[in-house]
């Protein structure tokens, strides 16, 4: 290549880097008036689900989620239900711990750091791709992909610890419709694929009220939660998440006032948001063989 060329292909390859991050940014900023928008979103200091979560076979569970922020952490909290046996994981802002009475265990057990770092990507009340505005996050425009008839675009969201999340979002309403989660557990990389749809408005934010998650390339073994019913800043205390017997982590939240709850309010008038982050609430294993 002659210095000429070498020199314009550098020229143009740095102009390209801002183009494509104001892409990024930009539909970041779609997306984030898509969901009700700044002002509704950080009004959200805690929220909660409750719905029913099925896995494959048709074994299905109770389904309750907690979320919560306090500063710049968050906590969440799931609790699965079966004939009077709860399956609990939890994460306090520190650390994660769970309880699986499924394998004959009745006291909680704390999870490895690298769960315990998934927990606290799952508490984010607005969710990774939002939460990328400040947190550090690289945020990289990849361009449009078709995603089941419909020509989405596509962001990936890297965090400052490797982690990340490929987005996809409806062209129509900006609003997440799927998702891919890269991460490390235990040295070993795992992906996980998720579907989201049937968004509908908590406290004039938008969530998905249907959430579909696979191993990737196993698409045979869909986990699917289906939320009834949600409610916007729900009075929770720090030692809700904390784990039993062990210090909390975690200042005590004051109550909310008494009209913050509210069930599901509609949802936007457009063809997709019946499908397509976690973001979903939670990737649980199945408690029969055991649950991050």
């Amino acid at each position: 290549m002659s210095a000429r060329h070498a020199l314009a292909a550098m020229l143009l390859g740095v102009a390209a880097y801002p183009a494509a991050a104001q892409d990024a940014q930009s539909l970041i900023a779609k997306n984030l008036e898509a969901r009700g928008g700044g002002a509704a979103v950080e009004a959200l200091k805690s929220i909660s689900f409750e719905g029913r979560t099925i896995f494959p076979g048709d074994f299905e569970l109770s389904y309750k989620e907690v979320r919560k922020r306090v500063g710049t952490k968050s906590a969440v909290r799931y609790d699965f239900g079966l004939q009077g046996l709860d399956v609990v994981q939890s994460y306090d802002g520190t650390g994660a711990w769970k309880i699986n009475p499924f394998q004959g265990r009745k006291d909680p057990e704390r999870m490895s750091a690298d769960e315990a770092r998934q927990f606290a990507d799952e508490g984010l009340v607005e969710g990774p791709l939002l939460a990328s505005r400040t947190d550090g996050s690289q945020v990289q425009y990849l361009g449009r992909e078709d995603f089941d008839g419909t020509l989405a675009y596509k962001l990936r969201v890297t965090q400052k610890d490797g982690d990340e999340f490929t987005y996809w979002l409806d062209p129509d309403t900006y609003l997440e419709i799927k998702v891919d989660e890269m991460r490390r557990i235990r040295g070993a990389q795992q992906t996980t694929e998720t579907e989201l749809g049937d968004y509908e408005k908590v406290a004039g934010v938008y969530y998905p009220m249907s959430i579909e998650s696979w191993p990737q390339g196993s698409p045979n073994q869909r986990q699917r939660v289906l939320i009834a019913t949600a409610q916007a800043n729900p009075p929770v205390e720090g030692s809700f998440f904390s784990e039993p017997g062990g210090p909390a982590t975690l200042a005590k939240a004051s109550p909310a006032p008494p009209d913050a709850s509210m069930k599901p309010q509609g949802k936007p008038g457009t063809k997709k948001p019946t499908v397509g982050s976690k973001e979903p609430p939670v990737n649980p294993a199945k408690p029969p063989k055991g649950s991050k």
